[in-house]
């Protein structure tokens, strides 16, 4: 059974990448992600914040309100709180290199090109096989218009193609106004893969002390529903790789990614669940089903399910949208849904 890809150029042994996350944060857990099975490992991310603490962009963010709001500054943790900062983030690549055999992507995560451009050189440098631009920006200006916020992205992609040799990922937020168009920009603009997509984590209420706090919520395979719908109407219109994340939790969701068109499958949650053994027991499994319906390698089904390859490629569209809510039935027994 062949399992391997080729994600972003690195030939992979098979499509199972864990993402970042705190799993990633000594060499001898990312030694255990390889052992069980990990054909690469995205690192944790790098925020800007940690490298540009002082900049005057940051400054104006962090006191932005503060006459009126006291408490705001409060609410960005210490930079220092941080397990690693960038130098010893630099260490923790060069000593990964030197402890295993898979690929290491590092991950930055901002939104400006500042230090940006600065420590993607020099995580190339560390020995980094990859870098994935983790862009969370939510633009809260009434006065930014679409095209802008689209070229906030395109930007950051072109400034750091220029400025390094090894592959760079996009990891981006569904929230476009036109998606497609969107993955074509940064695709035409050198991005190797798009990464679908990032989980913005929301704010929540505290109404006790009436704080506005975080709340981590680890995802479900429901999640997977919208990469995976947006892989499957990529594939094949862009030059880009795709690789999915959120909602990977099974092996049904990695024969699903691929089938979509997804070069690589990414877990995170299922991982922080489980422990790195659940890779090794997904890929079993993938193995399992791949023989039972006669696959022979990962090639052959990647994009087979996607849009262009399809009976009915409206079914990604408004025809699915339609067909969901015609589904539904009331239970002639009075106790709700019905298929």
């Amino acid at each position: 059974m062949d399992l391997t890809t080729t994600y972003m150029g690195l030939k992979l042994k098979n499509p199972l990448v864990p993402s970042a996350s705190p799993l990633s944060e000594s060499v001898d857990s990312i030694r255990h992600l390889e052992d069980a099975g990990a054909s690469a490992v995205v690192l944790y991310s790098l925020f800007e914040e940690q490298i540009v603490e002082e900049s005057e962009a940051l400054d104006h963010f962090l006191s932005y309100g503060t006459e009126s709001f006291a408490e705001a500054l409060s609410y960005y943790p210490e930079m220092e709180d941080y397990k690693r900062g960038p130098e010893e983030y630099l260490d923790l690549i060069r000593e990964a290199k030197a402890a295993v055999d898979i690929p290491v992507i590092g991950s930055l995560n901002g939104v400006s090109l500042g230090g940006w451009v600065d420590y993607a050189k020099r995580i190339e440098s560390a020995g980094a096989d990859a870098i994935e631009l983790n862009v969370y920006y939510l633009p809260t200006s009434i006065d930014m218009t679409g095209t802008e916020v689209e070229k906030v992205y395109v930007d950051i992609v072109k400034y750091i193609k220029k400025n390094v040799d090894i592959p760079v990922a996009v990891k981006l937020s569904p929230y476009f106004s036109a998606m497609a168009n969107m993955a074509k920009q940064l695709s035409d603009a050198g991005a190797d893969a798009l990464v679908l997509f990032n989980r913005f984590y929301q704010p929540d209420f505290d109404l006790e002390n009436l704080e506005v706090v975080p709340r981590l919520v680890l995802s479900t395979s429901y999640e997977m529903r919208l990469p995976l719908r947006w892989t499957a109407i990529l594939y094949g219109r862009i030059a880009s790789d795709i690789a999915i994340t959120g909602g990977v939790h099974i092996h049904e969701d990695v024969i699903k990614g691929l089938m979509a068109g997804a070069s690589v499958t990414m877990m995170a949650s299922a991982l922080l669940r489980n422990g790195p053994a659940r890779i090794g027991e997904t890929l079993e499994a993938v193995k399992v089903w791949m023989e039972e319906h006669e696959y022979e390698s990962v090639e052959q089904m990647q994009g087979s399910m996607s849009q262009k390859n399809v009976a009915e490629p409206a079914a990604f569209e408004r025809a699915n949208y339609m067909k969901v809510l015609q589904s539904w039935q009331p239970d002639p027994s009075g106790r709700g849904f019905q298929r």
